[in-house]
């Protein structure tokens, strides 16, 4: 299976900060790089980290004040060197040439480790720092996303393999039929190109998506190699599997094209009651106005002025994060939870589903959702940082080691390597291929 971990910077649980023991890595590089190095020591595949673009006094607390995640990629590139390190950048509020510049140098810089979380953008309070009026509607910012993210792949192939000669008995530098000028004009972008960084280690960095609209499952289907999911029930897990395949299939793509990452959070114990006794502490540390927050964000609607102890009302379909919109409000009609109950589990996980117990017990959990193809793998969320990391790498990746479920050391040096994905070749490759192949035989 394929294992990263969503590296929030104060926790995923809402009141997890308060732990004893919790340190606080939104601004404390030194604190990011031990729980990277940590993640690293347990072969993962990646490191990620989310990021927003907007702030409020309500925000969750790993939300509310943090570093640019693209920044600290250039840090770790230097301070790891076999794990994956990937980050969000949304397509609505940054511009195609800055952003695969960027991503180029870190996957530069890291040997091949950069991976892209791609998304739309959820905070519609971001619009008001770049110059907006309004957040865009959702399917126009998925039209830009896949025009943007066409544009960024156009950059990386402006210049082939071996087009920098740098040749000092001739003084040729580069060999210029190697470099191409994107010269892009699309319904959003107008990019001439090239870009001024040669094409990235990987071919692209790892694309990886977690919209479950109808838009974003297209968008992945098209697009994504990596898939973050939120299913809780484990049957649902699997027929959303299922449709992503048929999906990604329908659009040209091998059915095992994309690595579906269910988020997991998990909290450890000697026990179960141990467990379960962390949880109910960290839910006495919880503020109630940023736990109703994080609900009232996945669900696309202001929450607060509902009654805690009724069951959850029936809302609109949200049109911001959609996929977590319909699993939470399934799962509170599957298991008949209160908002009170819903806004808990919210607060352990953000929407993702909860596991604890012992060392053993998240195993056999981990692999039952495995092998009955429910997930390639999960995306590890911890509820502060960095013990409770530190507890999953010396307690649980041991045992799936053992059951020979996951690595026990890194057999590539990219990303793509820990993956199994392909590198991708320069277009002008693959023309050169299909000439190949269809000339005829001497």
């Amino acid at each position: 299976m394929h294992i990263g971990t969503l590296m929030t910077w104060a926790g995923t649980h809402v009141g997890g900060w308060r732990m004893p023991d919790a340190e606080h890595g939104g601004e404390d590089l030194d604190v990011v790089v031990r729980c990277a190095q940590i993640a690293e020591r347990g072969k993962l595949d990646f490191v990620f980290f989310a990021d927003g673009l907007a702030t409020s006094l309500d925000f969750h607390p790993s939300s509310m004040l943090h570093l640019e995640p693209l920044t600290l990629l250039g840090a770790l590139a230097v301070s790891t060197s076999h794990i994956g390190l990937a980050a969000t950048v949304s397509t609505t509020y940054s511009e195609p040439y800055n952003v695969a510049r960027m991503l180029a140098s870190i996957d530069h810089m890291s040997k091949g480790r950069a991976g892209w979380n791609v998304v739309t953008g959820s905070q519609p309070e971001a619009a008001a720092n770049f110059s907006k009026e309004k957040h865009p509607p959702h399917a126009e910012r998925y039209a830009v996303a896949e025009e943007y993210l066409s544009v960024a792949k156009g950059l990386w192939d402006t210049w082939e393999e071996g087009a920098v000669v740098a040749d000092k008995a001739t003084g040729q530098y580069i060999e210029p039929s190697k470099m191409h000028v994107l010269d892009h004009t699309g319904a959003y972008f107008k990019v001439r190109g090239p870009l001024n960084i040669t094409r990235p280690p990987q071919g692209y960095p790892v694309i990886l998506q977690a919209g479950a609209s109808e838009a974003g499952l297209n968008f992945a289907a098209r697009t994504a190699e990596v898939v973050f999911a939120s299913q809780q029930d484990i049957d649902e897990a699997i027929a959303f599997a299922e449709d992503l395949r048929d999906r990604c299939e329908k659009a040209g793509r091998p059915r095992d094209a994309i690595k579906i990452l269910p988020g997991l959070a998990v909290v450890l114990g000697e026990t179960q009651e141990d467990a379960r006794n962390k949880l109910n502490e960290m839910s006495t540390l919880v503020d109630p106005v940023a736990a109703m927050k994080v609900l009232s964000d996945r669900l696309g609607e202001d929450m607060s002025r509902y009654s805690l102890d009724e069951p959850v009302a029936e809302l609109p379909e949200s049109t911001l994060m959609q996929g977590h919109a319909r699993v939470l409000t399934s799962m509170a009609r599957r298991k008949n939870l209160t908002l009170r109950e819903l806004r808990d589990l919210a607060c352990v996980a953000t929407g993702h589903r909860v596991a604890f117990g012992t060392p053993e017990e998240i195993a056999d959990d981990m692999e039952e959702w495995f092998r009955r193809g429910a997930a390639d793998g999960f995306m590890i969320k911890t509820a502060y940082l960095p013990a409770p990391l530190d507890e999953f790498v010396d307690q649980v990746i041991p045992i799936l080691q053992k059951r020979g479920l996951f690595r026990e050391e890194y057999e590539g040096t990219t990303l793509r390597d820990h993956l199994g994905l392909p590198r991708p070749a320069h277009p002008g490759a693959r023309s050169e291929a299909a000439i190949t192949t269809d000339a005829p035989a001497d």
